[in-house]
């Protein structure tokens, strides 16, 4: 899944689809453990994939916070 999709998702569609990936790389890594896996690079892809929906979740959270708290001009 590339940014630009993961962006148009909303923050609870976004959630939903993040914590469908933990729990599959955690049926992945214990597969891992008792048997060869049909396709290891999966790890990699489910990762990377994770890391860019937990960074779009944040910068949307500090867009958020910061429109909500005006800086003040000093």
């Amino acid at each position: 899944m590339r940014a630009e999709e993961i962006r148009e998702l909303t923050d609870d569609e976004l959630r939903t689809r993040l914590a469908e990936m933990e729990e599959e790389r955690f049926r992945l890594r214990f597969r891992s453990a008792t048997e060869a896996l049909e396709d290891p690079l999966r790890f990699r892809v489910i990762r990377k994939e994770i890391a860019r929906m937990k960074t779009i979740l944040r910068e949307r959270q500090l867009a958020q916070s910061a429109s909500a708290a005006p800086r003040s001009a000093s």
